[in-house]
């Protein structure tokens, strides 16, 4: 089986390998072996894997639960010394919504034998600790409150990678990005923004019970609280609610030019972009009297219309008018219009669209087929993608300068 190491040395630099071994495998060949591999000594490692000390030498990896491509920490200590067999330790849990915080259990190693008596020695200068904390004390690293250590556990525990990715997307930039300074500062950041927040908290519930301001902020921190729980509840009930929908496209030709066409019966009209009208040679055919301004979810330019063009759906051949608009990325999208004239109908249970005028069933593309356009996400704080505004823009359409000339 494929075991992969993730070392964290004492000098706070990070490697990792992998090593072919068999499940029978004992511990302490294992740890000669990644002495071999990280240059450190093997009676100066500490293993973990899935937050629980390998410390019984004599027991093999399979004992342990260690399977094909699983991913064990390797820690160097700050010295060697006797380890007790069959001692297990608890690693901190960190918390995938925010800060990570140790756990209130820890790893206490069993009393050393008393060093035998030596000669006093002059005193020496103090010397900085080499610990996991960057610099902080090797109590601090015990009390396995290192980032050098969280950014182990969280990159050896792929659940936990996820949860970070999804509900703290900064500290799992961070993460992901290979540099422990940035991690270190985010997750520090995080962690004084916790603290503050905390002390406003209890500010809160010793202030005055009729001030307003407290009164409010009590109130927002309420409507917090359930908004959280609404989620919880929702992740655990309809965890496909938070699922991407991919978006209904079907294949099709225009003057014998292959397409993928957004199905929209949300949208008024049938458009297409200048660009894809220049190059299935139709743009000749566009009547400017037709311009006007498309407004709704967002706002996109009319040049005209082209009155009667063909659609080549599998083998049928349906006419249809497009709409033609000045600047936006996807290339075509069918309309009501169009839906209704040739009587369409959408089976989400068949994933196909039917013509009802001649029966004509077309599947509706996977969600790797999509078009560019079509696969940006839209997350909070960002932009709507501009194909879903040029949609909503067409639902409701000022009238055509043209027509109004006339």
């Amino acid at each position: 089986m494929l075991v992969t190491a993730y070392c964290v040395r004492r000098d706070l630099s990070e490697a990792t390998f992998s090593l072919q071994v068999s499940p029978d495998f004992e511990l302490y060949n294992f740890r000669l072996l990644c002495e071999l591999e990280s240059g450190i000594p093997a009676a100066e490692t500490q293993i973990f894997f899935l937050e629980r000390l390998l410390a019984d030498d004599r027991r093999s990896l399979g004992s342990y639960g260690l399977r094909d491509g699983d991913v064990v920490v390797l820690l160097q200590k700050e010295g060697a010394g006797p380890r007790a067999p069959g001692r297990a330790c608890s690693l901190p849990r960190p918390d995938p919504a925010g800060v990570a915080v140790p756990s209130t259990s820890s790893c206490r190693p069993p009393p050393a034998p008393p060093p035998p008596p030596r000669a006093p020695q002059p005193p020496r200068a103090a010397q900085p600790s080499h610990g996991l904390g960057s610099g902080e004390k090797m109590t601090r690293a015990q009390g396995l409150d290192s980032p050098a250590l969280i950014r182990s556990l969280l990159l050896s525990n792929p659940h936990d990678l996820s949860l970070l990715k999804e509900r703290n997307p900064a500290l799992a930039e961070a993460l992901l990005g290979g540099n422990l300074d940035a991690f270190s500062r985010v997750l520090l950041e995080q962690q004084r923004e916790r603290a503050l927040r905390e002390q406003e908290r209890l500010r809160l519930f010793t202030a005055d019970p009729f001030d307003p301001e407290a009164q409010a902020k009590i109130e927002e921190e309420i409507r917090q609280r359930n908004i959280e729980e609404n989620m919880s509840i929702a992740m655990e009930e309809a965890p496909e609610s938070f699922g991407q929908v991919t978006m209904l496209y079907i294949n099709c030709k225009v003057n014998g030019h292959p397409l993928q066409a957004f199905v929209d019966s949300g949208a008024q009209m049938t458009i297409m972009s200048q660009a894809c009208a220049e190059r299935c040679n139709i743009i000749r055919l566009v009547d400017r009297r037709w311009a006007g301004i498309a407004k709704g979810v967002g706002t996109q330019r009319i040049i005209g219309r082209v009155h009667l063009a063909q659609i080549q759906i599998e083998g049928d051949f349906l006419q249809c008018s497009f709409s033609i608009l000045e600047d936006q990325p996807m290339d075509m999208l069918l309309g009501l219009d169009m839906l209704r004239r040739h009587q369409c109908s959408l089976d989400l249970k068949k994933n196909v669209l039917v013509i009802g005028t001649t029966g004509t069933q077309t599947h509706f593309l996977p969600e790797g087929e999509l078009p560019p356009c079509a696969k940006l996400v839209c997350g909070a704080g960002q932009e709507a993608p501009r194909d879903r505004e040029a949609a909503g823009a067409v639902k409701h359409s000022v009238k055509d300068l043209g027509r109004k000339k006339r």
